[in-house]
């Protein structure tokens, strides 16, 4: 069964726009000043093969170019970028980033879109921030292909590395299920340049786009990394996790859609150990939450912590925690292909009522 097998009847049309921008959304872009940061907080991660601080940026910006065109399905970006950013406005952030930098030897920017897109951060900004942070060893951002040019990638300090969201390698999950406006040919022309240059790659993957049930996410997972592995030299497998406002809430919401299990994510690290040359690695946003990756409740945060100690060691025996909930997630991954969909199936009444809140 291919990954596109589900029938993507209800997959976003190419103009689709999930989520006007509504009166809530507003309200937050009223409220919040374009001269501050909209995060900062301090993680571990990995540099010259060692686990270090790093100190993670999280920037105010105009946001991302694709949301005119729709935006991504599952993305709630679109609430934390606003209007009419200067230039001054993103300098007067970098200085609050100084303020808060102890030296540590990992820096992370990330915008509401693409770092190297000159609408959301100009050229001379840039510079600035790299100036800023060229002693720290590794500085990382996120860019769409389509900023990733011979020229523009000849302008990089040697210390970055920049992470490219592929999602899926399955042209059909991009554009129906996840609505990326790029393919993945468009990435490994971004990733081979920036190896072609000396800089590093960090390739970003989506465990369960909309319209998947568990086990096609498992292998489109697996296949995906394994076509990002030559141009990468890590890979973070990223659980679906519900955002506000989004096109993949409406499906949620509506039980057509559960975000996938831990055991799902154990199960993606297992069969790529030792087949790929990339580091593997993720960071899960909202994990054990119903929004987020998440098993019984029960073992949520010790799998979660094996998900984590083995981002670091590489060691798949890090991975070796169990439940009896593993049985009743092979029951549900059963169910759903003999179903032959991937509506959620844990939906009850109780959970009815948490979801409508």
């Amino acid at each position: 069964m291919q990954a596109h097998a589900v029938p993507l009847k209800t997959a976003p049309t190419k103009d689709f726009n999930p989520f006007p921008h509504t009166s809530f959304g507003i309200q937050m872009r009223e409220k919040r000043s374009p001269s501050e940061l909209e995060a900062l907080w301090k993680e571990d991660d990995m540099a010259d093969g060692s686990k270090v601080k790093a100190m993670v940026v999280i920037m105010r910006t105009n946001g991302c170019c694709w949301v005119k065109h729709g935006g991504c399905t599952m993305c709630g970006y679109r609430e934390a970028s606003l209007m009419n950013v200067t230039e001054e406005d993103l300098l007067k952030q970098l200085d609050q980033a100084l303020s808060r930098y102890k030296g540590e030897p990992f820096v992370k920017i990330y915008t509401s879109g693409s770092f190297l897109d000159d609408n959301e951060v100009p050229p001379n900004v840039r510079e600035r921030y790299f100036e800023a942070f060229k002693d720290c060893k590794r500085l990382l951002f996120e860019s769409r292909p389509e900023f990733i040019t011979p020229e523009v990638v000849a302008t990089l300090p040697k210390n970055v590395t920049v992470a490219l969201g592929l999602e899926s390698s399955n042209p059909d999950v991009l554009e129906k299920s996840v609505h990326k406006g790029f393919t993945p040919e468009d990435i490994r022309r971004a990733g081979e340049l920036l190896k072609a240059n000396g800089l590093m790659v960090r390739t970003y993957l989506l465990l369960k786009p909309p319209f998947m049930t568990e086990e096609m996410a498992i292998r489109d997972a697996v296949d995906s990394a394994r076509f990002a592995d030559p141009f990468s030299d890590e890979i973070s497998v990223n659980p679906l996790n519900v955002q506000r406002g989004t096109y993949v809430e409406r499906l949620w919401k509506r039980g057509e859609f559960r975000s996938p299990w831990i055991w799902s994510l154990i199960d993606v690290f297992r069969q790529l150990s030792g087949t790929v040359s990339s580091r593997l690695m993720s960071s899960p946003s909202g994990g054990g939450a119903m929004r987020g990756v998440h098993n019984c409740g029960q073992c949520d945060q010790k799998a979660l912590d094996a998900v984590e100690r083995f981002s670091h060691s590489q060691d798949v025996k890090d991975l070796d925690v169990s439940c009896n909930c593993i049985e009743k997630w092979e029951a549900y991954k059963r169910s759903e292909t003999i179903l032959g969909s991937p509506a959620d199936l844990d939906r009850d009444f109780e959970n009815e009522l948490v979801l409508r809140m």
